[in-house]
């Protein structure tokens, strides 16, 4: 079969969203610090203002030199480029929906919320903090926790000196929350 009946791309979800990205649950904001915020803008600036370009112009000059079907640059090019273009269609939903909470503003309180900084200790006394984040900003390595994982769910709305119970995967355990603070994540 001649290949300019054949679609190009053999991977089936070239116009779905990224699938590796946690998703929101249904009906809610997505909570960002400004930070965060920011992260999500400068790497969808990077992409719109600088990569597409760049790709566009490599495929505009492959694409002019003949044979395309064995054409490596524009071949790759083409792939590139949409995968580009979705994760610069993820970026704009996202921020699109973004409802930036700074927690540096919030007035001190010793209940928990959404850009508060916990620190917990567990029955053996071992203490950890974590910093509570919008989804796109969470990593665990740095004791940022998405909002909505069981942890963060289980500190809502807890005060220091409470004990909450957490699911983890090793099964259910006891907390007890030592402070709670609100300042600029980074």
């Amino acid at each position: 079969m001649n290949k300019a009946f054949v679609k190009e791309t053999d991977a089936p979800d070239a116009d779905e969203d990224d699938v590796a990205a946690p998703a929101l649950p249904a009906g809610s904001k997505n909570y960002m610090t400004p930070a965060g915020y920011a992260q999500l803008d400068a790497e969808f600036n990077q992409l719109w203002k600088v990569e597409r370009p760049r790709l566009v112009e490599t495929i505009s000059w492959a694409a002019s030199n003949g044979d395309r079907s064995e054409n490596g640059d524009y071949i790759y090019g083409k792939k590139r480029l949409r995968e580009v273009d979705r994760r610069i269609r993820f970026l704009s939903k996202r921020l699109e929906y973004a409802e930036v909470v700074d927690p540096a503003t919030r007035e001190d309180t010793d209940q928990v919320f959404f850009g508060a900084t916990v620190t917990i200790a567990d029955e053996s006394g071992k203490a950890s903090t974590y910093a509570i984040v919008g989804i796109d900003e969470a990593d665990a390595g740095r004791g940022r926790i998405a909002w909505i994982s069981p942890m963060a769910r289980a500190l809502m709305k807890a005060r220091e000196g409470d004990t909450v119970s957490v699911q983890t995967p090793d099964g259910r355990r006891e907390v007890d929350i030592v402070e709670v603070r609100y300042q600029t994540i980074d």
